[in-house]
């Protein structure tokens, strides 16, 4: 349960629409709720002021049909990330409100009265190469049903740095960037070199046989000289958005 679907419940009592007893059984669900022996957290939005996030992979169509349903009916945010196309066009034939986005993977809900708000903006994700756009993409869906709005720039890798330097002026304005590279993921040093913002690095999985799968920018990420990086995990787009979301959250009035 979110913020407002919380106001709207003490709105409802309010106003004699419901009793204190089915007040009392929509409470009794905070903090979470077990589904199918998942337990989802009703109570991130309102607790971290960030949504609930599952893991695709291991929901068979029936887990993910009832909590597609319940989230729905609750109208809270939520996110399925790695889902594959099959799973997210089933999803969807019954609840036409979810969005998919093939390059990512992700299918997410956001309310009616969510889509039409602001969204706070001033966060920059950044990417080596196109190849680094599923990660990158993964982010932005994860940042928008947190409630951030965000810019890719692509392909500014360090093959062709000049390419990054004609955008200097939107790096610099940025007030969190997300930075995603593979091979040997120098990108986040150089942009941590250069703004003021904290830089959230991303090692990708993207590269030939010594970049081990991602092990390589990753170290590479953690052994930086530039400050002001904070290092996730390998493809881990949600985790760079989530802590980005929270850094945005500390710019609220």
């Amino acid at each position: 349960m979110d913020q407002n679907a919380l106001k709207r419940l003490l709105k409802r009592l309010q106003k004699g629409e419901i009793g204190i007893d089915d007040a009392l059984e929509a409470l009794s669900r905070l903090p979470y709720e077990g589904i199918d022996n998942i337990l989802f957290d009703h109570h991130r939005e309102v607790r971290k002021g960030l949504p609930e996030i599952v893991y695709g992979p291991g929901k068979d169509r029936e887990q993910l049909l009832e909590l597609a349903k319940r989230f729905t009916q609750k109208g809270m945010p939520f996110l399925v990330t790695r889902l594959d196309v099959d799973k997210a066009e089933f999803l969807i034939k019954k609840f036409s409100s979810l969005r998919y986005d093939a390059i990512s993977r992700c299918l997410s809900y956001l309310p009616e009265e969510s889509e039409g708000k602001d969204l706070r903006n001033g966060v920059l994700i950044v990417t080596a190469g196109t190849a680094d756009l599923p990660v990158a993409r993964e982010a932005r869906v994860c940042l928008k049903i947190s409630g951030v709005s965000c810019e890719i720039l692509s392909d500014v890798g360090v093959a062709g740095i000049h390419r990054m330097f004609d955008h200097l002026d939107t790096l610099r304005k940025a007030k969190v960037i997300i930075a995603v590279a593979g091979m040997e993921g120098a990108l986040p040093s150089v942009i941590a070199g250069i703004v003021r913002a904290p830089v959230i690095a991303v090692p990708t999985s993207t590269g030939y046989g010594s970049n081990l799968g991602g092990i390589a920018p990753l170290l590479a990420m953690l052994n930086s000289c530039a400050p002001g990086i904070g290092v996730v995990n390998i493809d881990n787009g949600v985790g760079a958005a989530l802590l980005a979301a929270s850094i945005m959250n500390t710019f609220r009035d």
